[in-house]
């Protein structure tokens, strides 16, 4: 206690001041680590959430690609697949079509022979055909329909049957596949 008889009032409140001073640079420097850890625990999350943001833009990023990528040979595939409906369609059209029309000519050639030779060959070609029934090219014009028109028709419902056949085998292919 002797240095307190050697303080005034101004000295005890300066050597007060100087404690409260001290306590609260501590209270300072503790709290001073206490931030610097969280801080440290915030910049951790803050750089694991712009890590995991860059893999999702990556991700999202790689899949969009396969999916454009996807995209494009299913789109290559519709197209081959329609190419050969096409084709395959045209190919059958153009074969019938030749059928018909050889079948047209045939007719008009055995018309032409049997108006030439009445009687002539109906036995080896329509065998149990009466003679007054004549040739088939006869029968059709006798029931109002000439041959071209009915070759016309013929055509026509070759193009039809075709065209059908068409759509359905177009609407079969699957553009998701």
């Amino acid at each position: 206690m002797t240095i307190l008889r050697f303080l005034n009032i101004q000295g005890i409140a300066g050597l007060a001041a100087g404690i409260a001073l001290a306590i609260l640079l501590v209270i300072q420097k503790v709290e001073t680590r206490h931030w610097k850890k969280q801080s440290a625990g915030f910049e951790q999350i803050y750089r694991s959430e712009q890590a995991a943001y860059a893999g999702t833009v990556a991700s999202y990023r790689a899949a969009a690609e396969q999916a454009r990528a996807a995209d494009i040979a299913n789109a290559h595939r519709v197209a081959a697949d329609q190419r050969a409906i096409n084709e395959r369609t045209a190919h059958d059209f153009q074969a019938r079509l030749a059928g018909a029309r050889a079948a047209a000519q045939r007719l008009r050639d055995q018309g032409v022979v049997a108006a030439a030779h009445p009687g002539a060959g109906r036995a080896a070609d329509l065998p149990g055909l009466s003679a007054a029934a004549g040739s088939a090219a006869q029968a059709a014009s006798e029931d109002g329909f000439p041959t071209e028109d009915a070759l016309t028709a013929t055509e026509q419902a070759i193009q039809l049957d075709e065209l059908i056949k068409w759509v359905k085998a177009q609407s079969a292919v699957t553009p998701n596949h």
